[in-house]
C-alpha cells in the first residue's frame, strides 16, 4: 500500500474511532449516567462544560458530576447526528448535534423535556487510543413536553 493510501486509511480509522467514542459516551449517559465509565473516556485533565450544568475539569470531577446526576436526570436518550470530524495528526475537533428526550426531576416532580444540544469537542490520541479532551455543550433549547413520557420510561440493563 502506498503512503497516500495508508494516510487515507488512518484518517478513516480515526474518524470511526472518534465516532465510536462519542457513541459510547452517549450510551453510558443513556444507561444510568455511569460516571466511572464516562470519566474513563476523557483524558486525565479532560473538561466537560455546559453553562446550565457546570464546568468540570479532570476525570475525578467528571466522574463525581455524572455519578450524582442520575437523581436529577432519571432518563435520557441521546439521538446524535450531523457530525463533522476534522483530524490533524493525533488531535481532532468535532461538531455534533443531538436531540435529547429527557426526564428531569426537581422537588419530587418529574417533567418530560426535549433538549437540542450543540457539541464542540476536542479529542486527542494517546498511545494509539482516542480520548475526549474537552466537551463544550450548548443547549440550543430545553422545552417541557406537556404530554410527555415521564413515568413511562424503560431503560435496557447496562451491558
Amino acid at each position: 500500500m502506498d503512503d497516500e493510501a495508508l494516510r487515507r486509511l488512518e484518517h478513516v480509522e480515526s474518524v470511526l474511532a472518534i465516532t465510536r467514542l462519542k457513541h459510547t459516551y452517549w450510551h453510558y449517559n443513556d444507561t444510568g449516567l455511569r460516571g466511572d465509565e464516562i470519566a474513563a473516556l476523557f483524558t486525565e485533565d479532560g473538561v466537560w462544560s455546559n453553562a446550565e450544568l457546570g464546568h468540570y475539569e479532570g476525570r475525578d470531577a467528571i466522574r463525581e458530576f455524572f455519578n450524582g446526576a442520575s437523581s436529577a436526570i432519571p432518563f435520557c436518550a441521546h439521538v446524535g447526528m450531523n457530525e463533522i470530524i476534522d483530524i490533524d495528526g493525533n488531535r481532532a475537533r468535532a461538531r455534533w448535534r443531538c436531540l435529547l428526550p429527557a426526564t428531569l426531576a426537581e422537588g419530587g416532580e418529574t417533567t418530560s423535556s426535549l433538549i437540542l444540544i450543540d457539541y464542540r469537542d476536542d479529542f486527542v490520541r494517546i498511545d494509539g487510543r482516542w480520548f475526549i479532551e474537552k466537551l463544550d455543550i450548548l443547549f440550543n433549547f430545553n422545552i417541557e413536553v406537556p404530554q410527555g413520557w415521564a413515568g413511562q420510561e424503560r431503560v435496557r440493563a447496562a451491558d
